[in-house]
């Protein structure tokens, strides 16, 4: 009888939950099919530097089949010389073809490649005047199948444990690698200036991935505007730090390699500065959306919550965040100069002439305007979303 009201039967209470949640189906559908949307118009893009320096040349996967080491100088740990291959092509226009390839061999530990029979090597075929291969060149490993399998995997368990939500991570993740590759590389090598254009991709990173994570709400709204105003400062202060410190941007690794390829026009110091504030700009957001979900869920679940206390609990939730935010950019900084400290360590350098080092001086540099960064956007956060979930606002739409 308690189903039935005026002779009808009454809906179950589960169909409430049961069309909640097909609408969050449908959004994640929605945020799924734009990310796709966007990272296929990105990847369509052209970047006006397809064009191969090698013209009689073309890149191939082959087999090792045999070897010759005779030719191999080996000094101590270091190899010189050459060494003879026999491959087979697997793949491309000459897939098929035996020859004998060139592996040389430059006393580089980090360069040099010993190959054995049985190897899938990556090589460069290099054709003459009538499109005939005269020279194979042995370029290294070929390790695409694997890095392929590595990164299916790691989607298949993100998937596995975040459902829809693991996808459009997956899909903000390519969306931002992207527009890296295809709008902020090209615009800087065709001459833009590489801090603005730094500044103005990581915006747009911001812009987009927050809602893509936590939906278009005002959570995301809050993250997003606490996100950029600590973003623009980090900037201000990334440039004020390299001026003082006088910092080159030669610091950054294969940069004088740019100027020589044709670039010289390129400021190696803006971008060095553009660079300290995209490394930063992950920690920031992170935090940022985490003040700003934990604002939410205060105000959702304590309505009668004064402005002081919800502005107090979000800085207590950064407090707790600040601190392993500017620990894992350190750790990422040190990580890449562990071998240089090691370097200074095992020669006894003195304490003093590895901070005068540009390069510790510059990592020194990225630590802290990255960790102000991360350091400001909790208030920032804090105060914008106090404006926004406000007492009398009684919406539901977070």
């Amino acid at each position: 009888m308690g189903n039935f009201i005026k002779g009808r039967l009454r809906p179950p209470r589960f169909s409430v939950f049961s069309n909640m949640f097909s609408s969050d189906r449908r959004k994640n559908i929605a945020f799924i099919a734009a990310f796709a949307l966007a990272s296929l118009i990105l990847i369509l893009i052209p970047t006006g530097f397809e064009r191969s320096i090698y013209v009689n040349a073309s890149g191939a996967k082959a087999e090792v089949l045999s070897t010759d080491d005779s030719t191999i100088i080996q000094t101590g740990l270091f190899r010189t010389g050459d060494q003879r291959c026999r491959v087979r092509i697997l793949s491309g226009e000459h897939k098929g073809l035996e020859m004998d390839g060139i592996n040389l061999l430059s006393g580089s530990l980090k360069d040099d490649k010993v190959f054995v029979p049985g190897d899938i090597a990556w090589v460069l075929i290099e054709r003459d005047a009538d499109d005939n291969p005269i020279f194979i060149n042995m370029i290294d490993y070929y390790r695409q199948g694997r890095e392929v399998l590595l990164a299916a995997v790691f989607v298949a368990a993100l998937i596995a444990f975040s459902g829809l939500r693991g996808l459009r991570m997956v899909l903000s993740f390519v969306f931002a690698f992207l527009s890296i590759w295809k709008l902020l590389i090209p615009s800087i090598l065709r001459g833009m200036n590489p801090l603005l254009m730094c500044t103005a991709t990581l915006i747009l990173l911001t812009l987009v991935t927050l809602p893509m994570v936590s939906g278009i709400n005002r959570r995301s709204l809050a993250a997003i505007l606490g996100s950029v105003c600590a973003m623009v400062i980090t900037v201000l202060i990334s440039v004020f730090m390299t001026w003082y410190l006088r910092i080159h941007g030669s610091v950054l690794e294969m940069s004088e390699s740019i100027l020589y390829s044709g670039f010289m026009d390129l400021d190696l110091t803006s971008l060095f500065s553009g660079v300290v504030c995209l490394s930063a700009g992950g920690a920031i957001m992170d935090l940022s959306i985490d003040v700003s979900a934990a604002m939410w869920e205060v105000r959702e679940h304590a309505p009668d919550t004064t402005q002081k206390e919800l502005f107090h609990s979000a800085m207590e939730v950064g407090k707790a965040g600040v601190g392993t935010q500017i620990t894992t950019l350190l750790l990422a900084y040190m990580g890449s100069y562990l071998t240089l400290m090691m370097v200074y360590m095992a020669q006894a350098t003195p304490i003093q002439n590895i901070f005068a080092s540009k390069s510790i001086a510059s990592e020194i540099l990225q630590t802290l305007a990255g960790s102000f960064g991360i350091v400001l956007v909790t208030p920032l956060t804090a105060l914008i979303g106090m404006m926004l979930f406000r007492k009398k606002d009684e919406r539901k739409t977070g």
